[in-house]
């Protein structure tokens, strides 16, 4: 079981997690209509604390009430959990509601709100950043690793560095109050992004198992989901790579992609072409190469349609990872363009 962290000063305590205290004391049946007129922001900050509050010891308590109202008088100890908070956020919010707030609140595997922003993209951490008060930066700067503050120093307008270097020297502590003040900005305004960007990423895996799934049954499965999910099947398909896109490679690039494969590859890829794709594979060879292909083809015969995919699908990968390596560029459409 993990250690509850033990909360004996009441002054170290932040405003909202002394709220937090003061409602998990009143119980669930007379803070809930507290909560239920706070907003959203409130409720997200102070259910945060919450979750996060530990074990506050009987004098800090006693404290506590005597600075609030001297009506109270309960004594003991209150212990704040993800647990706790969802219990009495369950007895007074929808629970789609409530889902959203512990999600928010707990994160990925429990997450603290840095190790979260360890996940998040650093071009897109970078340009979240690049418009914060320099003060702000540092912070945040100082408190990801330092791998990922590299990458957003880097990016940062020139004239704002000498300034963001400045106030990570000169910094102590930071309070609180401002530290949660920053996680909130964070999670408000950065994570929500991410999450949303995840979403995206979901869908790029899903292209990634479709272009390495036979061509027929990438075909039938993607159909059995278009009537429930019509948008997300028309994206997989936009971020999809396909044999048949090689075709539409500049010339460079389908010449080094074809250059790359081995001849047995080809051999068994063309079986399945028409006769202008054929051509276009085969006039990109040299003479000598061109001559063993063609006579591999006429002396292979019949082959499994398995085997045909099989080597397609060799070839699609083999130009995704010439693109990855910087040798091509593979372009989808006027607008796009996709670097694997």
């Amino acid at each position: 079981m993990p250690t509850v962290k033990i909360r004996n000063e009441c002054d170290a305590l932040t405003g909202p997690e002394k709220v937090a205290v003061m409602l998990l004391t009143l119980g669930e049946e007379q803070a809930g209509p507290l909560l239920e007129r706070m907003d959203d922001s409130e409720v997200r900050i102070i259910t945060r604390s919450m979750a996060t509050l530990g074990s506050i010891t009987g004098e800090v308590l006693e404290e506590l009430i005597t600075r609030f109202t001297s009506q109270f008088s309960q004594g003991g100890s209150v212990i704040g959990s993800a647990d706790s908070t969802e219990r009495m956020l369950r007895s007074f919010l929808p629970a789609d509601r409530v889902v959203d707030i512990m999600n928010y609140i707990r994160g990925p595997a429990g997450s603290t709100t840095w190790e979260k922003i360890g996940m998040v993209d650093n071009n897109m951490l970078a340009k979240y950043l690049n418009g914060e008060h320099p003060q702000t930066i540092a912070v945040v700067l100082s408190k990801i690793d330092p791998d990922q503050a590299a990458h957003v120093l880097n990016n940062l307008p020139e004239k704002a560095v000498p300034d963001v270097l400045q106030r990570m020297i000169s910094m102590n502590s930071v309070p609180k109050e401002v530290l949660a003040d920053i996680e909130e900005m964070l999670q408000r305004d950065l994570m929500l992004n991410f999450q949303s960007s995840q979403e995206t990423n979901n869908l790029n895996h899903m292209a990634e198992i479709f272009n390495r799934t036979e061509s027929e049954k990438s075909d039938q499965l993607l159909e059995g989901l278009k009537d429930a999910h019509e948008e997300e099947v028309w994206q997989i398909k936009q971020l999809m790579f396909t044999f048949d896109d090689l075709m539409e490679l500049d010339p460079h690039s389908l010449r080094t992609v074809i250059r790359s494969c081995e001849s047995d590859t080809l051999t068994y890829a063309l079986k399945g072409c028409d006769g202008e794709t054929r051509n276009k594979i085969v006039g990109n060879l040299s003479e000598r190469a061109r001559a063993i292909l063609i006579d591999n083809m006429d002396t292979l015969g019949p082959v499994l349609m398995r085997d045909v995919e099989a080597a397609k699908a060799t070839m699609v990968r083999k130009a995704k990872e010439l693109a990855e390596a910087g040798v091509i560029v593979i372009e989808r459409g006027a607008e796009s363009q996709m670097v694997y």
